[in-house]
Formats: structure tokens, C-alpha cells, sequence
């Protein structure tokens, strides 16, 4: 039976993978300590989510582990010797980096090299590691792009990117926020013990991930914290470009279906853009409808001129690469569906909470 060790797999990614490779036969352990409450406070808590993981997954173990400690982290792996590691553990928020960089850094990029170390000291070549990396390593570059306004969102005005973002979209010259910088150092770093230690790495570049099991909040998890605004008749924040700024929006157990197919051909240092592509695209303005459309509740809102620093304005993921290179892979989960899912589940978790 192989074995695979999962970090933050509490959160959104992490808990997908535990379930997916679970019901496969995996012998899955997860190392996660609930740093989202610590970053986000009680909404941000995901130990429902490994309590559930726990019931519907009986062979999975979790470890309460903080991956910033560089010995405890080396300990782990020596002792499970995983034949693949799935580092979905992250601080993803830009707001949290900018006031807490420490923290920022020391998680998303000394974490980062912690495993990857101790990974390559007891499997080397021999395994797999594979990095949620973000679209936020291309910084603010992408708003460099000509955009054209439409009536509702902006778009791409350069036929170049009518597809989207591709991987070789410049990392250089541009504002990234604390948080891009510290996820581009691990993206490096993942690149190069790849290329230096001839390990099979890969980094899967992330739009916006999202899925029924995400405790979003206004920091992180636009999609999630829109549909709980709505259900809780909470007021949304728009943060600038008009509300018309656009993010491509895939289902996690798409994420998940992408990691399979690295598994099942893996190859050195490889990168790759994973979204939801032009199909799952919209804008703000247009989840709110969308959001209002399947709830039934009119959603509240409000606006601020003051963009969040380094966020893109038109954010399209190019899959022809990711496609092309893994087994056939594509979006399997349409926008709409997304939205159901997420309507449903949190009105269930929030009536189970009303009821506790």
C-alpha cells in the first residue's frame, strides 16, 4: 500500500486529497495543526474538517504537526517515508503578509524547504512532491496586459491571452505583495530540488480553488465567504477595479484529479497554470448574481476604491499546457455546479451550527 503525507490537510486542497486518495487504497496521513484559526480567527477554525475527514475516512492518521519546525518535520518523514508528498499548507492571505511577514515567510517558504529536506534525505529521486503553489507568483504583471471594460467585467484586449495566463508570463519587475514573494520563493525552491537533486517535483499554480469544503473569509476564499455573506444577509466588500475584476474558479476535486494525473507520469521540476479556465471565469458583479441566483436572498454589498495590493484585474488561467502534458486532464466541475455545492454546504454547516 503506498503512503502519502498530505500538509494542511484540514484545509480546502488538503482535505480533498485525504478523501480522493483514501478511497483509493492510499494510506494517507495528514499533518496540519489548524494555523487558519490562528490567521483568520474562529471562521477561519477547520476542525470540522479533519473530524470528518476522521469518520469518513477510517485509515487516515493525522499529525498535529507545525511545519515551520524544521526537526519535527524531518522526524515525520523518516518515519513515514512517503512514496508522495502533497504540500497544500499555506498562509494565503495578501492583508495577513503585510502584517504579519514573519509568519508569512516562515510558513509558506522556510516550511516549504523544511519538507522539501527533509524529503529528499529520505526518499531523493525516488518520490514525488508536489507544491499548491499560486498565480500570485506572476504578481501584478498580468494587469500589465491591455484589458477592454465590458459591461460587466474586464477582459483581455491583447488576442495573445485570449486563452488566458500561460506559464511563461514574466515573474520579474512587478509588485507581488509579501505573500507572492514568499510563495515564489517555494515555487523556486520546489523548481530547483527538482532540477538539482533530480527529484520528481511539480508546482500546480492555482486560480481561484474552491469547493464545498473551503471555510473561506473575507481575506481568502472569495468564492466560499461570498455565499456565506449571502446566506448570513452579512454585508460584502468589494475591494476596487469596479467589482469587475475577473478570477477563473476550479472545483478542488479537479485540483485533486490534476495531482492523479502527475502521479501517474511524473516528471522533474515541472509547472503548471490549474484554474477553471475561460468557461468558470466571472467577475464579481457576476458571482453575486450568480450567488443570489441559486440561494434566492438578494445579496448586500459595499465598495472601496482601495485595491488590495498586487491583485490582478483580469485573472484567466491558460490550461492548454496542463491539458496537453496530463493525460487529457480539464475541468470536470462547471462554475454553476461550484456555486450549488457551495450554497448547499454552507447552509448545512451553518444550520448544524445554529443547532450546536
Amino acid at each position: 500500500m503506498a503512503t502519502m503525507l498530505v500538509t494542511g490537510s484540514s484545509g480546502l486542497i488538503g482535505s480533498e486529497v485525504v478523501s480522493y486518495f483514501s478511497a483509493l487504497g492510499w494510506s494517507v496521513h495528514g499533518a496540519d495543526n489548524n494555523m487558519r484559526a490562528d490567521l483568520f480567527g474562529p471562521e477561519g477554525d477547520t476542525i470540522w474538517n479533519r473530524r470528518r475527514l476522521e469518520v469518513a475516512c477510517p485509515g487516515f492518521v493525522h499529525h498535529e504537526v507545525d511545519i515551520r519546525d524544521r526537526a519535527v518535520c524531518a522526524d515525520l518523514m523518516a518515519a513515514l517515508l512517503p512514496e508522495v508528498v502533497v504540500h497544500a499548507a499555506a498562509q494565503p492571505s495578501h492583508d495577513l503578509a503585510a502584517k504579519r511577514p514573519f509568519d508569512d515567510f516562515d510558513i509558506n517558504a522556510l516550511g516549504t524547504l523544511n519538507l522539501l529536506e527533509a524529503y529528499r534525505r529520505t526518499r531523493s529521486h525516488q518520490g514525488i512532491f508536489v507544491l499548491m503553489s499560486t498565480n500570485k507568483v506572476y504578481g501584478d504583471a498580468p494587469n500589465s496586459i491591455a484589458l477592454r471594460e465590458l459591461d460587466t467585467r474586464w477582459d483581455y484586449a491583447d488576442e495573445r491571452f485570449a486563452n488566458g495566463i500561460p506559464e511563461t508570463m514574466p515573474i520579474d519587475q512587478c509588485t507581488h505583495s509579501l505573500f507572492g514573494s514568499s510563495k515564489l520563493s517555494a515555487d523556486s525552491y520546489v523548481q530547483e530540488y527538482g532540477r538539482s537533486y533530480q527529484m520528481y517535483t511539480v508546482c500546480l499554480r492555482g486560480g481561484c480553488l474552491t469547493g464545498p469544503n473551503h471555510s473561506g473569509v473575507e481575506q481568502h476564499g472569495f468564492l466560499s465567504y461570498l455565499v456565506r455573506c449571502n446566506l448570513e444577509r452579512r454585508r460584502y466588500r468589494i475591494f476596487g477595479y469596479k467589482g469587475k475584476q475577473v478570477r477563473d474558479n476550479i472545483h478542488s476535486v479537479d485540483v485533486v484529479r490534476a495531482i492523479r494525473a502527475f502521479l501517474e507520469s511524473p516528471t522533474r521540476a515541472a509547472v503548471y497554470n490549474i484554474g477553471g479556465g475561460r468557461a468558470n471565469s466571472c467577475s464579481i458583479l457576476e458571482a453575486i448574481e450568480m450567488v443570489e441566483q441559486a440561494s434566492g436572498i438578494k445579496s448586500e454589498f459595499e465598495y472601496s476604491d482601495q485595491s488590495r495590493v498586487g491583485d490582478h484585474i483580469c485573472y484567466i488561467s491558460d490550461l492548454h499546457r496542463i491539458t496537453r502534458e496530463l493525460n487529457g486532464w480539464s475541468v470536470s466541475v462547471s462554475l454553476p455546479q461550484i456555486i450549488e455545492q457551495l450554497v448547499s454546504s454552507w447552509r448545512t454547516r451553518l444550520r448544524t451550527r445554529s443547532i450546536s
